[in-house]
């Protein structure tokens, strides 16, 4: 270990003397692009091994119970979290996006094997998640671990985190020009020649590693129709499209929220993961199309194929023939797609949402389209092709990254034609969902805390500030029953301050006394046997240690016009907080942050 700490330190000296900093940043993009793409491999080959292990010998033996597999897998999943890793996994774009805006893009190295060692377990088995988010999670924390072993700084760092990330989705995807729109639009990275060309690098790297060791097959298959150009005059159904889809969208959003909030105010895991199993199993034994990923499903209904979906029912009645039937049917996947995602998560599972997305977009398109069509035969509408460009639209409404859907759709299935009502439904479709939901599945957390970083600079430099780093304890506390003679001779001589908290005997901050309240009293002994409780002034704000972030001080500092405001924890002293100090910390901050 020595040896290779040894080997290390000189090849860092090495570098720094022969090779400039952005080319060295070219280099490790390349690395962090490999690594991202062989973390791809190897959930993607785990979790197809444990598929076939299941589907070939499982069967085999005991029938199938294709219901119950997901319980169990969970189940080893939570076994794995809790002896092996012994600490939270936890979702992999919302955990990445937290180590962006708190913590400096410092990612823990159990980060890097985590999602491997859980999600093929969740996703094998059938749980009704995707691996995207996983392998999304596992490249970023290489590319975190990376830079820090290569000592690079903090704004090398979360670039590296993104071009992970990038590589990541080029790898699973096999889309690298998505992957690249994916991680400036959702982790926010400044779209300049220094940060687009390693994330270029890094993405057709990756990308590459994956056709090595994976093929270059995609996940979905998609032909259109002879002929299919974009019509001026279907306008109006793209848009009508987008309207259904934002609002399908925010279904997905409030049930997901609501069923994690639900499983949250369950204390012990033992009893998520019987509650979430029971109700998943249920679900896929009636609706066995919820199984899994989904992408055979997906396919098929890409293919304008809705008869794979009724073949999975183990009961063949008269009424699964109904022309109605697979409108009930692709309704029920609509619905109960996200009740299973959100279940599979609440229960314990780990895995992402970039496939159900995609599942519940391409039944949305297929049920909107058969709907037209019953209700207006002339239409002719092509229920393949509003599958695939609901699988758009949706992603837009979910993800809130509407270039990204239309970037990853079009690269997933070809059908580039489609940029147009892709860019209709999806822009329609995000301004819905927007209006009513404010924040995406990734990003509603931290929003709620103040943590999220956006494209205003100005924004997440304040984000990226930690409000008890700015708290100053130098200050000479007063009691409010202190008689100001024992003011004048012992707390001004000690004190490099012109500020003064007073504090009673419990530790509340009680009031404050500036130098300028003492200052017409000093030489006025009539004035000696009065208390500083006379001459205190309550402040016009307190600042929250618990509560307020850096971007609420400010705020608070803008309203007051004050220079120094008080810091309390639950009424306690805690200190002072100067505007000064903030402003110095905030414009080091932006430096530091700041890409050349």
């Amino acid at each position: 270990m020595d040896y290779l700490r040894g080997g290390l330190r000189k090849f860092l000296f090495w570098r720094l003397k022969h090779i400039p900093q952005d080319r060295f940043i070219l280099f490790s993009s390349v690395l962090v692009g490999f690594a991202s793409g062989m973390g791809a491999v190897l959930l993607k080959h785990s979790t197809r091994f444990i598929e076939r292990f299941l589907k070939g010998y499982l069967d085999s033996l005991i029938g199938n119970i294709d219901h119950l597999y997901p319980v169990l897998g969970i189940a080893i999943s939570l076994c794995i979290v809790k002896f092996l890793i012994g600490r939270p996994v936890g979702h992999g774009i919302p955990g990445t996006l937290y180590a962006i805006s708190k913590k400096g893009g410092v990612m823990k190295p159990f980060q890097m094997i985590a999602s491997i060692l859980t999600a093929p377990f969740t996703v094998g088995f059938g749980g009704s998640v995707g691996l995207e988010g996983p392998t999304v999670a596992t490249g970023a924390s290489m590319g975190s671990n990376i830079a820090r072993l290569f000592h690079l700084d903090v704004k090398m760092r979360v670039l590296m985190i993104g071009a992970a990330a990038c590589g990541a989705m080029a790898s699973i995807f096999k889309a690298p020009v998505a992957a690249i729109v994916f991680a400036i639009e959702v982790f926010s990275l400044d779209l300049t020649l220094s940060s687009l060309l390693p994330l270029l690098l890094a993405s057709i790297t990756a990308y590459i590693t994956s056709m090595l060791f994976m093929g270059n097959e995609g996940i979905l298959h998609f032909s259109p129709e002879v002929g299919a150009i974009f019509k001026p005059s279907d306008t109006w159904i793209y848009l009508l499209l987008g309207v259904f889809s934002g609002f399908v969208s925010i279904y997905f959003s409030k049930c997901y929220f609501a069923i994690e909030s639900f499983f949250a105010r369950m204390g012990n895991a033992f009893v998520r993961l019987v509650v979430g199993g029971s109700i998943i199993a249920v679900l896929i034994f009636f609706i066995p199309p919820l199984y899994g990923e989904g992408f055979s499903t997906t396919n098929s209904l890409l293919a304008g194929d809705v008869t794979h979906l009724t073949e999975q029912f183990f009961y063949q009645g008269d009424f699964i023939s109904n022309p109605w039937f697979p409108i009930f049917l692709l309704l029920g996947l609509v619905l109960f797609k996200i009740v299973a995602t959100a279940t599979t998560f609440g229960a314990g599972g780990v895995g992402g949402i970039f496939a159900p997305t995609l599942f519940m977009g391409s039944s949305m398109g297929f049920l909107f389209a058969k709907i037209l069509n019953m209700m207006f035969p002339d239409l002719q509408i092509s229920e393949s092709h509003m599958a695939m460009i609901g699988m758009g639209s949706l992603m837009s409404g979910i993800l809130f990254a509407p270039l990204t859907a239309v970037f990853l759709i079009a690269e997933l299935t070809g059908g580039y034609q489609f940029f147009i009502p892709l860019m209709m439904s999806s822009g329609v479709s995000f301004l819905i969902s927007r209006y009513v939901v404010k924040y995406s599945i990734y990003s509603m957390q931290l929003a709620k805390r103040g943590e999220l970083l956006t494209h205003d600079k100005d924004k997440n430099v304040l984000k990226l500030l930690h409000a008890k780093d700015l708290i100053e304890t130098d200050f000479v506390i007063l009691n409010p029953n202190m008689e100001l003679k024992e003011v004048f001779r012992k707390s001004l001589a000690l004190s490099r301050r012109n500020l003064f908290p007073v504090v009673d005997d419990s530790g509340v901050l009680v009031g404050v006394v500036t130098l300028d309240d003492f200052r017409h009293l000093l030489f006025e002994d009539s004035y000696y046997e009065m208390n500083v409780r006379k001459i205190m002034n309550v402040p016009p704000v307190f600042i929250d240690a618990k509560t307020d972030n850096v971007e609420m001080i400010m705020h608070k500092f803008t309203k007051t016009q004050a220079w120094n405001l008080p810091v309390v924890e639950e009424n306690s002293y805690k200190g002072f907080i100067s505007k000064s100090k903030l402003l110095t910390a905030y414009r080091k901050k932006m430096i530091e942050v700041t890409y050349s």
